[in-house]
């Protein structure tokens, strides 16, 4: 399971639709989060966006510890449609994040 909560998540997902006006606050609430946060989730990315399957999450996870050479933020904000990727990552493994979305407008 990933090692950031669906809130957080959620919360990346609603800056990441708004990345025109809400980098700064992305960018910002990326700082917040722990490396392990950090890595999970770039590991639900990759996994939403079908570089690894759900069942590989461990792997994913691994893999991006090993390849944390750019800063999360850069990554995310690079990445094309990554709220998308994040979303889609998270129903992947089991876990909505509509309810916290909402509650988050």
């Amino acid at each position: 399971m990933p090692e950031i909560s669906k809130r957080k998540v959620a919360q990346i997902i609603l800056y990441g639709h708004e990345i025109e006006r809400a980098e700064n606050e992305l960018r910002g609430f990326l700082e917040t989060l722990s490396e392990e946060e950090q890595y999970s989730l770039i590991a639900v990315m990759w996994i939403g966006r079908g570089s690894f399957e759900p069942d590989d999450y461990d792997e994913a996870l691994e893999t991006a510890r090993q390849e944390a050479h750019t800063p999360t933020a850069d990554y995310l904000i690079g990445t094309p449609h990554f709220p998308d990727h994040l979303e889609s990552g998270m129903e992947a493994l089991g876990l909505s994040v509509s309810d916290e979305e909402e509650d988050l407008l």
